[in-house]
């Protein structure tokens, strides 16, 4: 069996900035976006996060880059950037990251493909 080390290895972190007014429907798009994300096996843990008043966040890790890469062009990014104009402030500021180390049951990650 592999071990945590070598199973979540790529990351996301997305911050956007709601306009005044609309906080409480990014947090409904955020709440809302779970069902889609639970839809994507390579998506291994998936955070929606307020940081703020109006500065909310989603934060998420993969095992491999194709699995970051199907996250960057699913559903809930496109939905994301659909509703950027109404919602956000500014554009969403996405980073991606590499991960160092973590924690999760190992129970739910997904091992790589080989």
């Amino acid at each position: 069996m592999p071990t945590n080390d070598t199973m979540v290895k790529f990351g996301l972190l997305v911050r956007v900035e709601a306009k005044p007014g609309k906080e409480r429907d990014v947090e409904e798009f955020l709440r809302g976006a779970l069902p889609i994300v639970e839809g994507e096996p390579a998506t291994v843990a998936w955070f929606a996060i307020r940081m703020g008043p109006s500065t909310f966040g989603i934060f998420d890790v993969f095992p491999d880059e194709p699995g970051r890469q199907a996250h960057l062009s699913g559903d809930v990014a496109a939905a994301l950037m659909g509703r950027a104009d109404e919602l956000f402030a500014e554009a969403p500021e996405i980073q991606q990251l590499d991960v160092l180390a973590f924690k999760l049951p190992l129970a739910q990650v997904p091992e790589p493909p080989a």
